[in-house]
């Protein structure tokens, strides 16, 4: 996966930190399914995702609005697949929403 192309600012960053547990069963493609769904939905605008050897993920997406991501939360297939990660593929997680205000790349 790549840097995601983001506009100008403002927008929001929906950041999604987790620790696995053992249980695979499904878990990559239900999460390969969920970008390309998210991208599908108005207002995304990107994704940044990694997991360390440890369980540890951080997947970063981009929303032109805090209602593109209500809807993004409330939509059907996400759910379920929330619904499938509380149960059994996350250990732990942790949802944080922010506005973005600047950014900035580099070098050169």
């Amino acid at each position: 996966m790549s840097f995601a192309k983001t506009p100008d600012p403002p927008y929001y960053a929906v950041i999604f930190t987790s620790t696995r547990t053992a249980v695979d069963e499904g878990y990559h493609a239900v999460a390969e399914r969920m970008v390309e769904l998210a991208a599908q939905q108005p207002g995304f605008l990107g994704v940044e995702s990694t997991r360390g050897a440890d369980g540890l993920g951080i997947t970063v997406s981009y929303w032109s609005s805090l209602e593109a991501i209500a809807a993004w939360k409330a939509h059907g297939e996400h759910r379920v697949a929330q619904a499938s990660g509380h149960k059994k593929w996350y250990e732990h997680f942790e949802t944080r929403i922010a506005r973005v205000e600047r950014a900035y790349s580099g070098p050169g």
